[in-house]
C-alpha cells in the first residue's frame, strides 16, 4: 500500500495549502490515492486557502478501472465513496478552493476539478474529457450532480456529457467551464493558482460563512454528498481566513 507522502505532497505558501498529485502517470483515483488527498484536505487547518494541482501530464484521468478489475467487488464502492467524501470535504472545507488543472482532466478527474470554487487551466496542454459516453459508463448520482451545479450552461454541460467533447482551455473559459487559460508549464498554472489563492485568503473572510454559503450555491450537489464528509468542526471553533 502506498503511503500518502508516495502519492501526493503538501507544502505551505503564503496563506495557501498547496496539494501536489505527485509522479508522472494518470493519476487514477483509487482509494489509496483518495484517501492521501483526504489526508492533505485535513491538514489545510489555520490556511487562508487550498490549491489542488498535479505533476506529469495528467490532472487526473478518472477512477482507476483497472484497480476496480482486480480488487474484490466488496471494495469496488470505496472508490466511488472516496471520492464523494473527497468533494464533501471540499465543499465543506472553511476557506476558498483552487484547481490547478496542469494537464489533462478527465471523467472523475475533470468532475474534481470542477468541484473546487475556481479552476485555471494550462492554455496549451490538457484537456477537460466527461469520457463516459465513449466508453459507456453510467455517472455516479454526485457526478451528474457536480456537473449540473457547476456547468449551468446547458449547451455548455450537453457538449461535456453527451457528445464527448475533449476541451482545451481556451475553449473551456469561452463556455464557463474554468475561470482563466494560463500560458507557460505547470509551474505557471500553479503559480498563478497560488496567485488567485492568495487574493482570496486576502479578503479576510470568515471562514464558516465561506464554507456554509458554498453549500447554498450548489445545493443539489451538496444534497448529494453531505453525509459523507469529515464533519463539522468542535463546537465554537469559528475560524478566519
Amino acid at each position: 500500500m502506498a503511503t500518502n507522502k508516495d502519492l501526493c505532497t503538501v507544502e505551505r505558501r503564503g496563506r495557501v495549502h498547496l496539494i501536489t498529485i505527485t509522479g508522472a502517470g494518470e493519476h487514477r483515483l483509487n482509494p489509496d490515492l483518495l484517501a492521501a488527498l483526504r489526508s492533505a484536505v485535513a491538514a489545510s487547518a489555520g490556511a487562508g486557502a487550498l490549491v489542488l494541482a498535479a505533476e506529469g501530464k495528467f490532472f487526473s484521468n478518472g477512477f482507476d478501472q483497472a484497480w476496480a478489475r482486480t480488487a474484490p467487488p466488496h471494495l469496488h464502492s470505496t472508490m466511488d465513496g472516496g471520492l464523494l467524501a473527497l468533494v464533501a470535504d471540499l465543499l465543506a472545507l472553511r476557506m476558498p478552493t483552487v484547481a490547478a488543472v496542469t494537464g489533462h482532466a478527465a471523467a472523475a478527474g475533470c468532475a474534481l476539478a470542477l468541484a473546487h470554487d475556481a479552476v485555471l487551466m494550462r492554455r496549451t496542454r490538457g484537456f477537460l474529457y466527461m469520457s463516459e459516453v465513449d466508453v459507456g459508463i453510467k455517472f455516479v448520482d454526485f457526478v451528474a450532480a457536480v456537473l449540473r451545479d457547476k456547468v449551468p450552461d446547458a449547451a455548455a454541460r450537453r457538449d461535456l456529457v453527451m457528445r464527448g467533447d475533449r476541451v482545451a482551455a481556451a475553449e473551456a473559459v469561452r463556455r464557463g467551464l474554468v475561470d482563466a487559460a494560463v500560458d507557460g508549464g505547470p509551474e505557471d498554472v500553479v503559480a498563478a493558482a497560488v496567485a488567485e489563492a492568495e487574493r482570496l485568503a486576502a479578503r479576510g473572510w470568515d471562514g464558516e460563512a465561506v464554507a456554509e454559503i458554498r453549500k447554498a450555491a450548489w445545493p443539489q450537489l451538496w444534497g448529494q454528498v453531505k453525509d459523507h464528509g469529515a464533519g463539522p468542526a468542535p463546537a465554537g471553533v469559528r475560524p478566519r481566513l
